[in-house]
């Protein structure tokens, strides 16, 4: 696997660094000269200088045979332009962007750049499965695939609660893949009993969510969810 990394901030070069230490070729590419000779020492050839904004420099990089190109500069229109050339320019099927600001997610996505990362987006649903408001977390989001994994906390008197999970009414296109207990996480048969405190990973297709958390939340409640 040949990949092309845009970008040697913090997130870039350790990125580098870890796919080399795997076997990776990888070319970072970084438009900052201070930058680029602290990265240089340390990675030597694989690291070039340039925008990678600039077709030139994609070139040179050999952007025509790359498996994966990764951009993660610290502009979000940087990232895009870089995503939206490498594919539809240079056919490089696998892309990668860093979204800078999360406000920008919804460019990204309209514009077809997946997967696309935020890291604040990433630290709040993390804060929302220590701290979950409604017992609901969307846990990831396939968009290609059409299809998210949620974690739901099932409260003490739901409808889930003390039923088999081939018994439990899940919709159409959801599916339980994980039970965590006790702090153990296992994958359950459609035989096993769903107990109050469990913490339940589902699939399932985008909008299922407010036909599924009624039934692991108590009557009356989590319908906001």
């Amino acid at each position: 696997m040949y990949v092309i990394i845009a970008g040697a901030g913090k997130v870039g070069w350790n990125l580098a660094r870890e796919l080399i230490a795997k076997d990776r070729e990888v070319t970072l590419i970084e438009s900052n000269h201070d930058r680029f000779r602290v990265v240089e020492q340390e990675l030597e050839y694989a690291v070039q200088y340039g925008d990678a904004s600039e077709l030139w420099v994609l070139e040179r990089a050999g952007i025509q045979r790359a498996d994966l190109v990764i951009a993660v500069t610290g502009d979000d229109e940087d990232n895009i332009l870089i995503c939206q050339v490498a594919r539809e320019k240079y056919g490089v099927k696998r892309i990668v962007a860093r979204v800078n600001n999360p406000r920008n997610l919804a460019h990204f996505k309209m514009l077809g750049i997946q997967p696309a990362v935020s890291a604040t987006d990433l630290i709040l649903r993390l804060i929302e499965h220590e701290v979950p408001e409604y017992g609901l977390v969307q846990l990831l989001a396939l968009e290609e695939e059409h299809l998210e994994i949620i974690e739901l906390e099932v409260l003490d008197g739901s409808p889930a609660v003390g039923r088999q999970i081939q018994q439990i009414p899940l919709p159409k296109g959801s599916l339980v893949i994980s039970v965590l207990r006790s702090g153990s996480g296992f994958v359950p048969n459609a035989q096993e009993v769903i107990e109050a405190g469990d913490q339940v990973l589902l699939i399932l297709d985008p909008g299922l969510e407010g036909q599924i958390t009624p039934l692991f939340a108590p009557l009356g409640a989590g319908a906001s969810a």
